[in-house]
């Protein structure tokens, strides 16, 4: 028997589907993939009161029992972010190298299906409404402009970059994105000539589109973008809560970023002395790198050498570690189209598990992989991390209701268990190679100088007087760059990529760090409360099984188990 939070969020769903397109194929929610989003300030504003008018509803809404408590809670946290980020106006300057319109209209075509002639149809009349959706946001960006609410001149150059790649304006050797969209129906053989006139034409005109959203961009919004990265501390929290749904004591998590990124720089120091005893760690890395063994030469081998890496976890996790099922066992290793964030990152399954969920690889023009620093980023945005996490949920429809399975997605929640997910499967033996130990050792330390950099930059905030590395001056991006590619050890264009990626979305590089210690506390109360009869997999069953939630209230709930 449904019950009225059930109906409330079945309803809020179907609205916010309809609302917001773009989203609800992100989401996998069915009935609007030939539509796109529409970004304008009277879009953005029908959104914002779909939103109001569910948190009233929710107040008037009786909670019939345990999971409807929870339900309502999920729904409720999640409204109240969504409105105070509407009463902000973030939406009028959402202009960021990750999570802007400018990269999801792109995106968002990577996740529909292209195999029948309705496929194609889809993926015209989406491609024929990209003008449309790109001049929208262009109306709330001037909006914005107007009401003294601006990016950063950072993220406007990075965002007209992407404009430029898939508006065809820069010298690469592949064709612009939505022109392969029409190399790409020509190899699935289909004969309809009609419909593919219809998609080149449609494919010039979004290519066009793009240029003129780039000319834009450069032409009148970089004069008036502020100069200033750094968005000061209460905008910085009002983000941090959205994103991972607590209110933080940022200088607190700021002074516990730097301790966690000492104790991980003594992990890393301690795992490449086993591996070239006296060699210091960049000594270390670059042996590995050059390493023959441990590489794939080919963006098609490195692919394959992915997926056979999540099909064999899979295989040896399900009934032992964790209860797989059926429908979530399947997960696709994909490479991302150029353009984009230089990120892996993990695109769910749709909401009847038709879709797999995916895994993306940004290859940066790159045909040759070392795989040391491979595996454990292939256990985070994969299994055990973010697709059993996500895919999960979707399957869970008799205990969680449509909202909690589809929209109610937490980045604290999710890269906190995907964060988690790395360090279990160095517990569980899947690490015991110290060369891929190293590489989880490394993704640690790089998600610790995230905490460190992203508050310290935001917040304009003193490096500690005790510290190596420039004691007592404050954060700056000039500063921030060579200290995360120093203790990340990760390759520096990447790093760069990843500075303006924190300067654009503030409060969500921490997500990783500040969820998994959420995660990591919630098991070992757990751990202490019941003691010898403790079950590691069932507590992850119950874990997930409760979905997605804010950090606040997943500490509560864990703290029930």
């Amino acid at each position: 028997m449904t019950t009225a939070i059930a109906d409330l969020a079945d309803r809020y769903v179907e609205r916010a589907a309809a609302l917001d397109p773009v989203a609800a194929t992100f989401e996998g929610l069915p009935g609007h993939d030939d539509e796109l989003t529409d970004y304008s300030p009277d879009g953005i504003a029908e959104r914002f009161a779909h939103e109001r008018h569910t948190l009233a509803e929710l107040d008037r809404a009786p909670v019939a029992d345990e999971a409807d408590r929870v339900a309502a809670e999920v729904l409720r946290r999640y409204l109240e972010i969504g409105v105070e980020l509407g009463e902000s106006g973030e939406a009028l300057r959402a202009l960021r190298v990750l999570e802007s319109p400018v990269s999801s209209i792109r995106m968002v075509f990577d996740l529909m299906p292209r195999d029948t002639e309705t496929d194609w149809d889809a993926i015209t009349a989406r491609a024929a409404v990209v003008p449309q959706a790109l001049s929208s946001f262009q109306a709330a960006l001037s909006e914005g402009v107007g009401e003294g609410l601006v990016a950063a001149r950072r993220q406007a150059v990075a965002c007209a970059r992407q404009a430029d790649t898939w508006g065809g304006q820069l010298d690469t050797a592949d064709p612009p994105f939505f022109l392969g969209l029409v190399d790409a129906f020509d190899s699935t053989g289909i004969d309809q000539p009609a419909l593919r006139a219809r998609l080149a034409d449609v494919a010039g005109r979004a290519t066009a589109a793009y240029a003129s959203l780039g000319r834009f961009l450069v032409e009148e919004y970089l004069p008036n973008a502020t100069e200033r990265d750094a968005v000061g501390e209460e905008r910085y929290a009002r983000m941090a809560r959205a994103f991972n749904g607590t209110t933080l004591d940022l200088r607190e998590t700021y002074a516990w970023g730097w301790d966690e990124l000492h104790r991980i720089e003594r992990a890393l120091r301690d795992v490449a002395e086993r591996i070239l005893p006296g060699e210091s760690i960049p000594a270390v890395i670059e042996h590995l790198e050059r390493d023959p063994t441990r590489t794939v030469e080919g963006v098609d081998a490195f692919r394959g050498w992915l997926q056979n890496l999540l099909d064999r976890t899979v295989d040896e996790l399900d009934g032992v570690h964790f209860e797989i099922p059926g429908p979530v066992r399947r997960v696709e290793a994909m490479i991302a189209p150029p353009g984009g964030a230089a990120a892996m990152y993990y695109t769910g399954p749709s909401e009847d598990l038709s879709r797999p969920g995916r895994t993306w690889y940004p290859t940066l023009g790159r045909t040759r992989f070392p795989l040391w620093g491979e595996v454990s980023i292939c256990y985070h945005e994969g299994v055990p991390g973010h697709h059993l996490q996500i895919g999960m949920v979707r399957y869970l429809a008799a205990t969680l209701n449509r909202f909690q399975r589809t929209l109610a997605g937490n980045s604290g929640h999710a890269e906190g268990w995907a964060l988690y997910a790395e360090r279990l499967m160095g517990e569980l033996g899947y690490l015991d190679d110290p060369a891929f130990e190293l590489g989880m050792l490394r993704a640690q330390a790089m998600r610790a100088v995230r905490v460190v950099v992203d508050i310290g930059l935001h917040l304009e905030l003193a490096i500690p007087d005790d510290e190596r590395y420039h004691p007592g001056e404050r954060w700056t991006p000039d500063l921030a760059l060579p200290f995360v590619i120093e203790r990340s050890h990760f390759p520096a264009d990447f790093m760069a990529s990843e500075v303006d990626r924190y300067l654009g979305l503030p409060g969500q590089a921490i997500s990783y760090k500040v969820g998994e210690r959420v995660w990591l506390g919630g098991r070992d109360a757990a751990r202490a409360r019941h003691g010898h009869s403790f079950d590691l997999k069932a507590f992850h069953a119950y874990a997930l099984g409760l979905g997605p939630m804010g950090l606040d209230q997943l500490a509560a709930e864990l703290a029930r188990y």
